[in-house]
C-alpha cells in the first residue's frame, strides 16, 4: 500500500491515540483518493477516520507477543540510518 506506513504495535512506550488517528487518517485518504475531501463528504470521512482508529486501538489492544517491545527512538535511527544508505 504506502511505504510509510508504520507499525504501532509492540512499542515502548505505546502507540498514542494521535499516531492512532493519524494512521486511521492516512487509511482514510488511500482508499477515498483524496487527502481534503470536498464540504459533502467531510462528515462521512471523519466519521470513517473515527470508527478506523477505535478498530484500529481495539486490534491493539488485543494483540499478545512475546517479545520484548521496541525502543522507538532505536528505531526511527535505523530508519534514518536506512534513508541516509538509500537517499544519500
Amino acid at each position: 500500500m504506502c511505504r510509510n506506513i508504520k507499525p504501532l504495535f509492540n512499542f515502548d512506550p505505546p502507540a498514542t491515540e494521535q499516531e492512532i488517528r493519524d494512521a486511521a487518517l492516512q487509511f482514510v485518504r488511500k482508499l477515498s483518493g483524496t487527502t481534503k475531501p470536498s464540504k459533502r463528504n467531510e462528515a462521512a470521512f471523519e466519521h470513517a477516520v473515527v470508527a478506523i482508529a477505535a478498530c484500529a486501538r481495539e486490534l491493539l489492544d488485543s494483540l499478545e507477543t512475546s517479545h520484548p517491545p521496541h525502543n522507538r527512538e532505536e528505531v526511527a535511527a535505523k530508519a534514518r540510518s536506512r534513508n541516509l544508505t538509500r537517499f544519500g
